[in-house]
């Protein structure tokens, strides 16, 4: 415990790496990019074509069920093809298809692009975890992982508020312009990376389901990597339903504009960045194992205080907890899968995951719309707050009935 914490890399060390300075640029301009599509999308929908909540879920579950279904597929040749390749190939074709999103006007056409672009994304996803763990050294993953959350991080402060402005001033087209050169300098950029890795041999068609079953069997059966996967896969599904109809709460319940709508996404940014800033101090006195739980029932009352009190200052209050328990949940459980997952297999296993995170999130997409529909936004957030601190609650008991094992 205490050799590992002290041989841990800062995020000066791991940035003086050429190799993972080059891949954070990249990750910093792509995801930036991502986000101002993503909520000029959302933004386009929900107050210039006036969306339903169904309709608008319906963008999400578009992107999600390619991930769902098709990663676990894609990450069993990600665990054979040539890394860099795949991601900068996956680059283009993703800025391609962000660039079509110019010319189409309607909410099938954006629903069949999301789906393509979840599929080419199904391969970039895990060939970057798959990456990171070549580039880095063991001692750095912890630092990298969060300075590749912190991308993510300072792209959803920026970003939200950014894309619902200019979606209200001069529409949504010069988000999705910009997305499509952030695609392509992140391809430019990776293309200068040298990541050199074993490649397996390539293997029959038919055995692409066993490669599967292995990685799905890994995951199950190793303690660690399972408690992770459960953890995430449940919680994302309350999560998700929260998020998904987070714009029509803002319109309907809260009176405001796509501009809020975006000023209250950028606090969960805030939050990931005070929580991803706090995550080493922490976790050099807590395991892993708990700082996921902590974060999932952060993140439960931050749904339950939006819930609670229907204003924007409470709102805005959730929003920051919310990303602050983000935080810990995500970088946490992207370094152990990274610490404990052979190298051979973590293109499957990455994926896998990926797919059950998809998954959860598909379902609760699917019954989002619908259920606020009949029940009202709030008592769905109030469902969403419940599960969060329900999962978190049977985390720590399940942590403590291993304690003693371990002692």
């Amino acid at each position: 415990m205490t050799p590992s914490a002290a041989t841990s890399l800062s995020f000066g060390e791991v940035l003086r790496i050429s190799a993972v300075k080059r891949l954070f640029f990249a990750q910093i301009v792509s995801v930036f990019g991502d986000f101002l599509a993503l909520f000029a999308v959302i933004a386009h929908v929900t107050f210039n074509l006036h969306g339903t909540p169904t309709q608008i879920a319906m963008i999400m579950v578009s992107f999600l069920l390619p991930l769902a279904f098709f990663s676990p597929v894609a990450g069993v040749f990600v665990d054979k093809w040539n890394v860099k390749a795949t991601m900068v190939t996956s680059d283009v074709v993703r800025g391609l298809l962000i660039l079509s999103l110019v010319f189409v006007h309607s909410l099938n056409a954006i629903y069949v692009i999301f789906f393509v672009l979840a599929m080419v994304s199904a391969f970039f996803m895990p060939a970057q975890s798959v990456a990171v763990r070549t580039i880095a050294p063991a001692a750095g993953l912890l630092a990298v992982n969060a300075l590749m959350s912190q991308a993510f991080q300072g792209s959803q402060i920026i970003a939200p508020s950014l894309s619902g402005t200019l979606v209200q001033l001069v529409g949504a087209n010069a988000c999705y312009l910009f997305d499509t050169a952030s695609f392509f300098f992140s391809a430019g950029m990776l293309m200068t990376i040298p990541i050199h890795r074993d490649i397996a041999p390539h293997t029959e068609a038919a055995s692409v389901f066993r490669s599967m079953r292995t990685g799905y069997h890994f995951m199950f059966t190793h303690a660690t990597i399972s408690f992770v996967v459960i953890s995430m896969a449940t919680g994302m599904f309350a999560v998700r339903g929260f998020g998904a109809l987070l714009s029509v709460y803002v319109r309907d319940l809260l009176g405001s504009t796509s501009a809020a709508f975006g000023v209250l996404n950028t606090l969960i940014g805030v939050g990931m960045i005070v929580g991803t800033q706090s995550i080493t101090r922490f976790g050099k006195h807590i395991p892993k194992q708990n700082l996921v739980v902590y974060g999932l029932s952060l993140m439960g009352l931050a749904v339950l205080l939006t819930a609670a009190f229907t204003t924007m200052p409470t709102t805005a209050a959730g929003m920051l907890v919310m990303g602050f328990g983000a935080a810990f949940i995500m970088i946490t459980s992207q370094t152990l899968l990274q610490q404990e997952t052979p190298k051979e297999m973590l293109g499957r296993v990455s994926s896998s995951l990926m797919s059950l995170m998809a998954f959860s999130q598909v379902i609760a997409m699917f019954l989002a719309g619908p259920v606020a529909e009949r029940i009202g936004i709030r008592n769905l957030y109030f469902g969403s707050a419940a599960m969060l601190l329900g999962i978190g609650l049977l985390g720590r008991a399940r942590i403590r009935a291993r304690v003693p094992a371990a002692g």
